[in-house]
């Protein structure tokens, strides 16, 4: 890896919005004198002055050193003109994500510094080529596209177009690594990394909602409780704003030529139609302000424990289940084998994992009438919340018995509608699936792939670690069972997921 940019290299950054005024912070604290410009002096003004209160803030929390932090906002320095930026070393471009004003800075910027300054843009959604295409050395930028807030998260995306030169990238990676972030190298493709492979945790909970399986307070709840994600997908597009997260859906959407894959989602249109964007509105999934109604996640009430108890094999959800009733000092019977796959059975209720399939259809195929499904947990150990589907054909009284057991078991259980592949399940398959896609494209390796995941979106695991973890087997036949179930390209088997399946070779060593 090449040198990271000396310390006595200016770095200019254009644009003093959120993003711009973050990585002014980070790169300031880092060492480097910074120049910070804006088409709004009053915009940079307002910048420099909410970071120097970052500043004071970290010092109060004993974060920073005073000495340091009176230094660090020393460094940060006013521009107002494209003019003062002739001595950078660095320029990073943090403006709106419009291409044409992007490529005519660019060009600004070419015909002021030396031929020895990097340019670096922040694009989240648009082509690095394209931005690079209007210069007359388009090796010199590239994209390094920071997270939001850029001071406290700690991926960055390091994105070579077409012509980025490949010495420019590993500089840009060592910098980044300087800085105390963690970089990640891609190719640029749309979305590149985390906006691209992050689609399904969001697409495949809408689809959820728009076919009733559950509200949205309980789908966050599973995914919560259960995925062990740190946010569910409905707070979380609350939270960055329906319109930003439809507009990117949009993009990526488009971007990819309408593949079905990256559809966005009607309900969310409806809502961005109607006004509802999430907190900023008072209004989306959820409403917000004084007065608003909470509103909890849905669970069943309370059955017995059922009279007889069969846990069978091993296997995650029966050795937390063999586990959870043990330390309770309840009763069951412990079988070594399995007759179908089944993890359990309570009074007359087959439990089975979900395999893509709805319950009905399982239920109908196996001979097994009364068929429970159980959703997909990170931890079953640890696990607090399940989602189950029952087949239409299962009677009330073993239904009640399979719930029963896991809410004996410690377990609130949240019934979803007979959906093929339930929750977490389908939406772990298919972020495995779109993260195998990306390295088959050769836009990242599996490790830029789970790095970026777990440290710009705050996944748990990385995708592709826990596609392993579940079995890459067991991902296939969900993905095959899911398109199967909706007669739709967009549950396509990424080649490579398939060439791992039938090698036995993992995405890792």
């Amino acid at each position: 890896m090449d040198q990271a940019l000396a310390k006595d290299q200016v770095v200019s950054i254009v644009g003093a919005g959120a993003m711009g005024s973050g990585i002014a912070q980070l790169v300031a604290a880092a060492g480097h004198r910074v120049r910070l410009l804006d088409t709004s002096a009053s915009a940079v003004d307002q910048a420099i002055a909410g970071v120097q209160r970052a500043f004071a803030q970290l010092v109060g929390k004993g974060k920073l050193d005073a000495a340091a932090a009176s230094a660090a906002a020393a460094r940060l320095l006013p521009a107002t003109r494209i003019t003062e930026l002739a001595d950078s070393g660095l320029v990073i471009e943090a403006i709106a994500e419009d291409l044409a004003a992007k490529q005519q800075l660019f060009r600004d910027l070419e015909a002021l510094v030396s031929p020895a300054c990097l340019f670096a843009t922040n694009t989240s959604s648009l082509s690095v080529t394209a931005i690079a295409a209007a210069l007359q050395s388009p090796e010199r930028l590239a994209g390094l596209h920071f997270f939001n807030p850029a001071p406290r998260m700690p991926l960055v995306e390091v994105i070579s177009g077409l012509a980025t030169d490949a010495r420019l990238a590993e500089t840009l990676c060592a910098t980044a690594l300087a800085w105390g972030k963690t970089p990640v190298m891609a190719r640029s493709t749309p979305g590149f990394i985390v906006n691209r492979i992050a689609r399904p945790y969001y697409g495949e909970a809408l689809r959820l909602l728009t076919e009733g399986a559950a509200d949205a307070a309980t789908l966050d709840a599973i995914f919560r409780e259960a995925g062990g994600f740190r946010m569910g997908p409905f707070e979380l597009m609350d939270l960055i704003g329906l319109d930003v997260s439809l507009a990117v859906n949009k993009s990526v959407w488009s971007a990819f030529f309408n593949d079905p894959r990256y559809a966005p989602s009607l309900l969310q249109q409806e809502l961005v139609a109607a006004g509802f964007l999430g907190r900023k509105s008072g209004r989306g999934f959820y409403r917000y302000g004084e007065g608003a109604p909470e509103l909890p996640a849905r669970s069943l009430p309370m059955r017995a424990f059922p009279c007889a108890v069969q846990i069978f094999a091993d296997g995650p959800p029966a050795s937390a289940l063999s586990s959870r009733l043990r330390t309770l000092g309840l009763p069951f019977h412990r079988a070594d084998t399995s007759p179908d796959g089944r993890f359990a059975e309570a009074g007359g209720a087959a439990l089975y994992v979900t395999d893509g399939r709805p319950a009905s259809e399982r239920a109908a195929r196996k001979g097994v009438s009364n068929t429970v499904l159980v959703d997909l947990a990170l931890d079953y150990g640890r696990a607090t919340r399940l989602a189950i589907a029952t087949a239409e054909q299962c009677s009330q009284a073993a239904a009640d018995a399979a719930v029963g057991l896991l809410q004996a078991a410690g377990f609130a259980v949240s019934q979803l509608a007979d959906v093929p592949g339930l929750a977490v399940m389908r939406t772990v398959c298919m972020l495995a699936n779109e993260g195998a896609d990306a390295v088959n494209q050769k836009v990242c390796d599996a490790t830029a792939v789970d790095q970026a995941m777990r440290l710009g979106a705050n996944y748990p695991l990385g995708p592709l670690a826990w596609a392993e973890q579940i079995g890459l087997r067991r991902v296939r036949r969900v993905l095959a069972n899911l398109a199967a179930s909706y007669g739709e390209d967009r549950y396509r088997i990424s080649p490579l997921l398939a060439r791992k399946v039938f090698s036995g070779k993992p995405f890792h060593g």
